[in-house]
């Protein structure tokens, strides 16, 4: 996955060939065969330019997810919301699924980032904050998706739930070797209806 050598011209268009190089791959061989020799193969440059970029392995990381949570909320936020909640509902939750070649990859490196979290504070809290975001644009999906029947605090354990649901469904996909399918999307929209039916919460 070598880039274009007229990218690395400038700080900002080096640091974006580095992390591409990443991407690829944490998401073909996961993080722990990551080095920085790889990463400086990869892109075309020195060792220490990759050092430079990235002095730690966590550093690297950081970068990858970094990079796939800019692509979510970019998707997320191009997407144009109708008066039909439920679909707009449907429609966020969609972007968190493993459905095509690309979104495989960065549930890939999310998942690589979730555990190196598990052991790395600074990680943890960067996967803290995004989820947070996201549980937060769900909570008022489902808010508006109530209405006057609205309960926030029933609502963000809903949105908590479709989000959980999200990321079993997305590493059960990657981790089983299947390939990308919309069918992934059939058990969110279930859950989605029994949530936002009249007898159920929220």
């Amino acid at each position: 996955m070598m880039p274009d050598v007229s990218q690395l011209s400038t700080p900002r268009p080096r640091q974006a060939a580095l992390t591409n190089a990443l991407l690829g791959i944490v998401a073909e061989r996961g993080l722990d065969e990551v080095s920085v020799r790889d990463v400086a193969t990869a892109a075309g440059v020195s060792i220490g330019t990759v050092q430079y970029y990235f002095p730690t392995k966590d550093a690297m990381l950081g970068a990858a997810f970094t990079e796939v949570v800019d692509r979510i909320r970019t998707r997320m936020q191009a997407i144009e919301l109708g008066p039909d909640v439920r679909a707009n509902l449907s429609a966020l939750l969609r972007e968190l699924l493993p459905v095509d070649a690309r979104r495989a990859e960065e549930t890939r490196i999310w998942l690589a980032f979730a555990a190196r979290a598990a052991i790395s504070p600074t990680l943890a809290e960067s996967q803290r904050t995004v989820l947070t975001e996201i549980v937060d644009a769900l909570t008022e999906g489902f808010i508006a998706a109530r209405g006057e029947r609205a309960d926030p605090t029933r609502c963000r354990l809903a949105a908590q739930v479709t989000v959980a649901a999200a990321d079993g469904l997305a590493l059960h996909a990657v981790s089983s070797g299947s390939k990308p399918t919309r069918h992934l999307a059939d058990p969110l929209e279930q859950l989605l209806d029994a949530l936002l039916a009249e007898d159920r919460l929220p």
